[in-house]
């Protein structure tokens, strides 16, 4: 009795027995393969609607003419209109950047909110007139005599930021997957395909690689499609080198 009661402490105080790794890493192994599926379709809602939408609207508000003089002016019009509106009040904090402008119907009282504090709106101040362009309903842009500035409404060429965030999504569901698989074929040994450190490293250079060449791109202004391509790369070598040196014993778990 003395010994199954021993035998039974320590098999509760150590490590856990064959059939519960086994189901843990069934468990584990299901659970990534759901969370590739979702981040699967995040990348694809990313590239096959957000970004086009993106581009049209750039495309369309870059082509937009300067609305004709009306008595009445609707609220929307896909037109550029320019109305003069009054300071009413501002806010320029770290995380809340806006401005409440008073104007002519249809706008007696607008917020327009902003990605940056210069080089207008830290400037305002109340009862300042300021004029802004109005675009579909939204201002775009506000101007006084010394510059302009764009709204956060203002439509913009950057689709490498989506093309970045469609990337990592893309990268996630792929390494989620790749992982899961393995781990459901072959539960209780799935090699090297663990979170340390194989799995780690990936989803560090992947999130690493889409940041920065996300933001390289979007401050040079090279096309989009070199930053699936490029980050694709990064991590298809990181895997490819950090594989083989865990093959050959280089690097340690």
């Amino acid at each position: 009795m003395t010994t199954t009661r021993i035998g039974a402490v320590q098999g509760a105080d150590g490590p856990p027995p064959p059939a519960a790794k086994v189901g843990r890493s069934l468990l584990v192994g299901a659970v990534l393969v759901v969370s590739s599926l979702a981040a699967a379709l995040i990348c694809h809602f990313l590239f096959s609607t957000v970004l086009p939408d993106q581009r049209t609207r750039y495309r369309e508000y870059q082509a937009a003419d300067t609305c004709p003089a009306r008595t009445e002016i609707p609220r929307w019009e896909d037109c550029l209109r320019k109305v003069a509106f009054t300071v009413e009040s501002t806010r320029n904090a770290a995380k809340d950047k806006k401005a409440t402008l008073l104007g002519p119907e249809p706008f007696p009282r607008t917020t327009v909110y902003f990605g940056n504090g210069g080089p207008v709106l830290s400037e305002l101040q109340r009862g300042d007139r300021v004029t802004g362009t109005v675009w579909r309903g939204v201002v775009v842009v506000i101007a006084d005599r010394d510059g302009r500035q764009n709204s956060s409404d203002a439509p913009r060429d950057e689709l490498q930021a989506t093309a970045a965030a469609g990337t990592l999504a893309g990268l996630l569901a792929a390494l989620g997957l790749t992982f899961g698989a393995v781990r459901l074929a072959r539960p209780r040994d799935p090699g090297p395909f663990t979170w340390r450190p194989f799995g780690k490293w990936l989803l560090i250079v992947s999130a690493a690689a889409c940041v920065v060449v996300g933001l390289i791109t979007v401050w040079t202004g090279l096309p989009w499609p070199l930053v699936p391509a490029v980050c694709g790369t990064v991590v298809a070598g990181t895997a490819y080198f950090l594989h083989r040196d865990l093959r050959l014993g280089r690097v340690g778990p």
